[in-house]
């Protein structure tokens, strides 16, 4: 049977939606040139992102930052150092939905697996050699979660895709450093064992039990470690 014109109608709006929510998944795109943010934590109008600065008063300081040559300090139980910058270092960086961040690992330095809610990541190794990987999200035909995991060397770039679980570690016996980029100004970051097991107020030890096929004697032990 041929389709009908209400079937064609119907394929439509729901390709229309289907773009229209992708559409809402990242940073929505300016509608001016810059947004150049005001440093006011005490605005009393909230915007998704931050009140703009008259264009007026914008200088090239505002789209400026030094310092991304410094190591950071990797002196730390994870062994990595971050020196991130966002809006926060860059006004002008307000509405463009970018982050950058550079990564450095001590030996053996690991960025625990974590998500950004908010954010596709890529990442850029200027010196090193890492592992890394993500997995996917629960499968619908009932097989396991997926790990797509590479290791990467100086020159190497690694894509991580939005809300799903990944890790970087630093599998050389020298130091390393990576440059990270996110599509947004702010993707947010929830590290796995923080959040499950120090959280604030603690998740019910009998949640957890039940969760992760545990004991309470060690889950007890895990909330009261101190996770980054």
């Amino acid at each position: 049977m041929a389709p009908t014109c209400a079937t064609h109608v119907f394929k439509l709006i729901v390709s229309f939606m289907a773009l229209s929510s992708f559409s809402h998944a990242y940073d929505h795109d300016p509608l001016q040139d810059f947004c150049v943010a005001v440093p006011d934590a005490s605005a009393a109008v909230f915007v998704n992102g931050k009140i703009c600065k008259s264009p007026k008063l914008v200088t090239p300081d505002d789209f400026h930052a030094t310092g991304l040559n410094v190591p950071s300090n990797t002196n730390n139980s994870l062994g990595v150092g971050l020196n991130v910058v966002s809006v926060n270092r860059v006004p002008g960086l307000n509405t463009l939905g970018l982050t950058v961040v550079r990564v450095d690992f001590a030996p053996n330095g690991v960025v625990p697996p974590h998500v950004h809610p908010r954010a596709t990541e890529v990442l850029v190794v200027l010196e090193g050699t890492l592992y890394v990987g993500f997995v996917t999200s629960n499968p619908s035909d009932g097989t396991k979660n997926r790990l797509f995991s590479k290791t990467l060397n100086a020159g190497d770039v690694y894509a991580f895709p939005p809300g799903l679980v990944h890790f970087q570690r630093n599998v050389g016996n020298t130091t390393a450093l990576g440059i990270v980029s996110f599509n947004s100004q702010n993707p947010g970051i929830a590290t796995s064992a923080n959040s499950i097991f120090g959280s604030d107020p603690p998740i019910s030890s009998e949640v957890l039990t039940k969760s992760f096929q545990l004991d309470k004697k060690t889950v007890d032990y895990l909330q009261s470690r101190h996770w980054i």
